[in-house]
């Protein structure tokens, strides 16, 4: 099964780059930076975070005692 879990449009302007980050669990986050590497490395950092929050909450709810009654 695939699922996606975001979608990144990248724009620039006058002033440097512009990325939007779309996805369900966050919703929608601008970031802005003068260079397009930094603005990769925000957006991937913050992605990261996200996936990890997400991941120690589900490990969080399997490891609780509801998740192992029957």
């Amino acid at each position: 099964m695939e699922e996606t879990l975001y979608n990144i449009e990248i724009h620039k302007d006058e002033s440097g780059f512009i990325g939007k980050l779309f996805s369900d669990v966050d919703g929608e986050k601008e970031f802005k930076n003068e260079f397009l590497d930094q603005l990769l490395r925000d957006i991937t950092i913050d992605m990261q975070l996200a996936l990890e929050e997400f991941s120690n909450r589900t490990a969080d709810y399997a490891d609780s005692p509801e998740s192992t009654r029957r």
